[in-house]
């Protein structure tokens, strides 16, 4: 034989309840099969809705009895043939006259007990069993309503009352004795041995199907609900949750007391006492295996099974010396809390004895904290007892799993997570079975949590990072083209999802949770709403997504003076923009310090050489312990461009233009002529290697008259180069009449920095440097002689946005 339970979603409609009919056509009409279901999905919460209206003198529960019955008449009408509609719709209205004839009794008392709240409250599963007994009464062969007030035998406790078992599973045998094809019977109600009408607690129907499939030593429980199973998180937080295949009863229950929904903790364990196994399955895709749990396990590849979550936590924190060495002090605590009915969801207190911190439900926490003051009054007035603290916005995210017994690193791995991504656990528990690790947060970093979590240790999942770029222009207009371009190969080779989720230029920004997947990024951005940056990073830190990169794109000193903000909201910054790192020096050292200190990756690969790996060179050299000792470089891929260009048969204006256009400058070609970008970055270099320095101690040896490097503007700029044109026809002559090329040179040897425009000859290998190439020497104690050279492109969009795409992908692959 075999017992099936249907929850309130699968019987929900008509079109549900067809759907239910399909599956038990599948079922011997010659054998035993007990079918359980709920009530219609929502009328449970109408009944309680309507009940309190009532009692509280409020006639307008009329108006949820209307409710309930126009659902239950429609469905009848919807799946049920016009000449066979008579019987059920006679005997649905008769429980519905019942039900307000009840409903109008509470009203003119203004009194609910939980008596009359048992009563009513089975009423669900009543209409709902009716409706489907007689639908199903025209679909298979052999159909009958069971009545479970006839055989499940409960206390008086009502609204959770407790079930009698001897007395039940005798009835239960008893009753199905002989019987066979399908038995349908109400779930969640029960009754006295007086007859008096009881229910089995809120998500009861799984306890109901629960005893009476191990009553009836069932060969399995299938329990029919609307997921494909026991999920290794909850869908709704984390999309790339699936099935569990397996799983054992103890996991089942852990994962139940923690938030996931598919089965009633209670309904497990008449099911473990007789090693009975139960499937999770889903109504609208049968054909899925679903999970199935028993006393033993298949390990599933990862050290847990799931990662479960309880919103709505207050944390009650109680310490004081009073406490150390009085036995009594814990059975006090909770006895006040256990007579206020308050249930304790979590308890943690240190080996100090000195502090015990318990985890209720934030409802609760009044209460709570009127029950303990009053117990401990006396400790608190004569200060033996701090304060009662109670936090609240809290939530509970817990990993299952057997596999974690006696697995070392577990725990590590779990608070390097939560740790990597800016989230502080407020309290931890950890049972001796290991089968539990739950931690305390802030409720606003659930999802962040679970997600990172669930990245972790379910290693095939892709890892998603969530990518803010401020700046759309040559270089971040390329570097989003890259990243659409290899995203399906991110994703399918190294199980990384880049998500540009949110974007901004100087006059609009934008953001998408889901991420922009292709060039329509461009008419949102247009859609967008007023760019202001200060509202972007709140937006970017109110979304709160795990592995989130800020990327700016720009040149802005006003947005660099952000990066330590978001940098503490561990969000790692990456940005070719050379402001912060070329600013004083406590503030380049501060950012560094401020990304380690919160987790966050401060990374700036572009600052230098574009898409050059220079720094990263550099940093390894640094971390191998060895020492520079010079620096030579031609920085600027847009001087070395300009003056490999520049000829007497082309004005320096025009050239200068053309590598404004081809993006080789910044926007203010000013920037790169004035030499000061150039300073920037060998002042980066400088810093890398480990030597404090500041950007006036460079010395500078300017080329551009000072009447054009004060226009007031890049047009007024341009217009006042040509009158200068004799002075750079001079210094490109100077250097040709001595057979050698004009390059732009940073130094730093001896502690000194300088910077300028150089003639360089053939015996230097500035001296083949082309186009906007740049080049860079490393002099260290091993490389003393014969430098270490780092030489290529150094200016241009793509290969300034492939630097950027490397320095993400770096963050990426660091966890």
């Amino acid at each position: 034989m075999k017992v099936l339970k249907f929850g309130g979603t699968s019987v929900g409609s008509g079109k549900n309840i067809q759907q239910v009919a399909e599956i038990l056509k599948g079922l011997p009409s010659d054998k035993l099969s007990v079918v359980v279901v709920s009530a219609m999905g929502g009328v449970t919460d109408m009944l309680i809705e309507g009940s309190t209206m009532a009692s509280q003198g409020d006639e307008d529960y009329l108006k949820i009895i209307k409710k309930i019955e126009k659902k239950h008449i429609d469905t009848i009408k919807e799946i049920i043939p016009v000449k066979q509609q008579s019987g059920a719709l006679s005997k649905t209205k008769m429980l519905l006259n019942d039900l307000e004839d009840i409903f109008r009794g509470v009203l003119l008392v203004k009194e609910l007990s939980p008596k009359s709240a048992d009563y009513i409250l089975g009423f669900g599963e009543r209409l709902s069993s009716l409706i489907i007994s007689f639908y199903l009464q025209g679909e298979l062969k052999s159909i009958s309503l069971a009545d479970p007030r006839e055989f499940i035998q409960t206390d008086r406790k009502f609204g959770n009352a407790n079930v009698n078992y001897e007395v039940t599973n005798a009835s239960i045998k008893k009753y199905f004795k002989g019987k066979s094809g399908v038995q349908l019977c109400p779930g969640f109600i029960a009754s006295t041995p007086e007859k008096e009408p009881t229910t089995l607690g809120r998500g009861g129907s799984d306890f109901t199907a629960s005893i009476i499939a191990a009553a009836l030593s069932s060969k399995e429980l299938e329990i029919w609900t609307d997921v494909s199973g026991i999920m290794t998180s909850d869908p709704r937080l984390v999309k790339s949750a699936h099935p569990v295949p397996t799983i054992s009863y103890e996991e089942a229950m852990e994962l139940s007391h923690f938030g996931a929904k598919v089965i009633y903790p209670p309904s497990i364990q008449p099911a473990m006492d007789k090693m009975i196994p139960i499937w999770i399955k889903n109504t609208f895709a049968p054909e899925d295996e679903g999970t199935y749990i028993s006393d033993k396990a298949e390990p599933n590849g990862s050290l847990i099974k799931g990662i479960s979550s309880v919103k709505n936590i207050a944390l009650i924190n109680l310490s004081g010396s009073g406490m150390v060495g009085i036995p009594s002090f814990s059975h006090r605590l909770f006895k006040a809390l256990s007579e206020q009915k308050i249930n304790v969801i979590l308890i943690t207190q240190a080996s100090s004895e000195h502090t015990i911190c318990v985890g209720i439900d934030v409802k609760d926490a009044d209460a709570a904290r009127e029950a303990i003051e009053q117990e401990f009054e006396l400790e608190l007035q004569f200060h033996k007892l701090d304060p009662v603290l109670i936090e609240t916005d809290l939530a509970i995210v817990a990993l299952v799993g057997s596999g974690m017994k006696e697995q070392v690193g577990v725990s590590g791995r779990m608070f390097d997570t939560l740790s990597e991504n800016g989230i502080s656990v407020k309290a931890i528990a950890q049972g001796s079975s290991e089968r539990n690790i739950s931690a305390v947060i802030t409720q606003n970093n659930l999802r962040k949590a679970i997600n990172s979590l669930h990245e972790s240790f379910f290693l095939s999942d892709k890892r998603a990072i969530n990518l803010f770029i401020v700046g759309v222009g040559n270089v971040g207009g390329e570097l989003i083209n890259q990243v659409l371009k290899q995203r399906k190969y991110l994703i399918e080779n190294e199980h990384v999802d880049l998500r540009i989720v949110g974007l901004a230029n100087s006059r609009k920004m934008v953001f998408n949770q889901e991420g922009y997947k292709n060039n329509k990024w461009k008419d949102a951005l247009g859609d967008g709403e007023p760019m202001e940056i200060g509202s972007f990073i709140a937006k970017m830190k109110e979304l709160n997504l795990r592995n989130s990169i800020f990327i700016d794109n720009t040149a802005s000193y006003e947005i660099s003076e952000y990066y330590k903000q978001i940098l503490q909201s561990t969000i790692s910054v990456v940005t070719p923009n050379k402001v912060a790192c070329a600013s004083d020096y406590d503030n380049y050292v501060d950012l560094k310090k401020t990304a380690q200190r919160f987790k966050a990756n401060f990374l700036f690969e572009t600052n230098v050489g574009a898409g050059l790996p220079v720094i990263s060179t550099l940093n390894d050299l640094i971390k191998s312990g060895d020492k520079i000792n010079k620096i030579q470089a031609v920085l600027s891929g847009s001087l070395n461009f300009i003056f490999n260009t520049y000829d007497e048969g082309k004005s320096f204006t025009d050239i200068v233009k053309q590598a404004q256009t081809e993006g080789y400058t910044e926007p203010d070609p000013r920037i790169d002529l004035s030499g000061v970008d150039v300073m920037r970055k060998i002042l980066i270099l400088i810093r890398e290697s480990g030597i404090k320095m500041e950007l006036d101690e460079i010395k500078s040896r300017p080329f551009i008259p000072e009447a054009c490097m004060d226009a007031d503007s890049v047009e007024e700029f341009f217009k006042r180069l040509p009158d200068h044109e004799d002075t750079f026809l001079e210094i490109l002559k100077s250097a040709k009449s001595k057979g050698k090329l004009l390059k732009y040179v940073a130094t730093f040897d001896n502690g000194q920095a300088s910077a300028g425009l150089e003639e360089v000859g053939d015996d230097l290998p500035f001296y083949q440097l082309e186009g906007k190439d740049n080049i860079v020497l490393f002099y260290t104690e091993r490389y003393p002689e014969q430098p270490l050279v780092v030489k290529g492109a150094g200016a241009g969009a793509s290969v300034t946005a492939s630097g950027i795409f490397a320095d993400i992908m770096r963050i990426a692959n660091s966890n």
